[in-house]
């Protein structure tokens, strides 16, 4: 792995961009630009201004690199939905705090999690699953004394742009008895719920936040840990959403306004959130007919939520020519052989772009680098790191372009 800087000195031409140096080189296969330093600012931001605790949420993006540098940001819990990534975080931090977040485990996953990498901390969303985590924690019959145990909610996803509100999710109905009884578990009880991926506005949090005091006052058990769970947004194009600090604002005072222990800790998981602006992808063309650029990463790649969700990622032209054409709107294909391997976009970039050119796909951090596969004998084996901005960002000012001059 290179490290690519910003050249000084160079008024007359902006020749110094460190994607536009790496173009240069004519990459054969897709190259991933890696940027510690955005990934570093975010971290910080929900360290310091998130009122309360922020876990990171590995699925997002479980590149080792990554986990360190968050962890070195000050992220010291981590939301980890499998043995895999338990075993992957704790040999990574040994130190870091896991909580196991996903609300169906295998028994002999939370077995591993709680005896041999000090898991503490389970979500569950039925009373099934309260039993296996009584069961597989337990010593010679003796249940364990020191269970972090949190009731997942079912609410409302709608102002979310991906809804992960159907699979998980205790019912209005059975929350009373699920708490009551974590609460006989759990040296500590806690209460969570996820709004969906990429909630647009703070609202979404203030109406699950709203379930949480119904469940609460219906139960009368004291309640130990909230935790608003994921959801929170990154930029992309055609979803700009408000300041993260407003989502910070209505989720403190809705938290504050709850009837809970006088020292209950306030939890967030965000992923999308930390690491979306950590990676960037540089493609190349390969053909162009029409509208339809033939790019060398694809579906089964990186662009796999721009294939199967219509996800939009902001792009910009990697050229010698600078912006001498109007833009139009383009859709990709990606390398291998299969017809589903189509991004319909819109990706706005100049018109004239064709075969042989390099394009740079933004805000790939989250999910991006996390879904490939090697489908067909495709795949992208070389990492830069880069010290430029992202193409977007919430935290900071970013002159975006659809051009970069080489």
């Amino acid at each position: 792995m290179h490290k690519h800087h910003r050249a000084l000195g160079l008024a007359s031409t902006p020749v110094g961009n460190p994607v536009a140096d790496i173009a240069k080189s004519r990459p054969a296969q897709p190259v991933t630009l890696l940027r510690p330093h955005a990934a570093r600012r975010a971290a910080r931001f929900f360290v310091e201004k998130f009122p309360g605790r922020s876990l990171y949420a590995v699925k997002a993006n479980p590149s080792p690199a990554l986990l360190k540098i968050l962890w070195d940001s000050g992220v010291t819990h981590y939301d980890v939905a499998s043995i895999g990534e338990i075993r992957l975080v704790h040999e990574t931090l040994p130190e870091a705090v896991l909580c196991f977040m996903h609300p169906v485990k295998a028994e002999e996953a939370i077995s591993e999690a709680y005896f041999s990498h000090g898991v503490k901390t389970f979500s569950l969303d039925t009373l099934e699953e309260l039993e296996k985590i009584v069961r597989a924690t337990s010593t010679d019959g003796k249940p364990a004394s020191d269970l972090n145990l949190l009731v997942r909610l079912q609410v409302n996803n709608e102002h979310a742009k991906l809804s992960l509100g159907a699979k998980f999710g205790a019912q209005p109905a059975d929350v009373k008895a699920l708490l009551f009884a974590a609460r006989q578990a759990s040296d500590a009880l806690g209460i969570c719920f996820h709004v969906g991926s990429q909630a647009m506005a703070p609202t979404a949090y203030a109406e699950a936040m709203g379930r949480v005091r119904d469940a609460i006052v219906d139960a009368a058990v004291t309640v130990d840990i909230v935790d608003v769970g994921g959801g929170f947004p990154s930029t992309y194009p055609g979803m700009e959403p408000p300041p993260l600090e407003a989502y910070f604002d209505v989720i403190h005072s809705t938290f504050e306004a709850l009837p809970i222990s006088y020292s209950a800790e306030l939890w967030c998981e965000p992923g999308r959130a930390l690491c979306a602006e950590y990676a960037s992808l540089l493609v190349r063309v390969e053909k162009r007919r029409g509208n339809e650029l033939y790019i060398n990463d694809g579906a089964y790649g990186a662009l796999f939520d721009a294939a199967h969700i219509g996800w939009r990622y902001p792009v910009r032209l990697v050229s010698e020519r600078g912006a001498k054409v109007r833009p139009m709107d383009f859709s990709f294909y990606g390398p291998t052989c299969d017809d589903l391997d189509r991004m319909a976009g819109p990706f706005q970039l100049p018109a004239d772009v064709d075969t042989g050119d390099y394009i740079e796909i933004g805000m790939l951090g989250a999910y991006g680098c996390a879904m490939r596969t090697a489908f067909n004998g495709f795949g992208a084996e070389r990492t830069e790191v880069v010290d430029d901005e992202p193409m977007a960002t919430l935290y900071g000012e970013t002159q975006h372009s659809n051009v970069v001059r080489l």
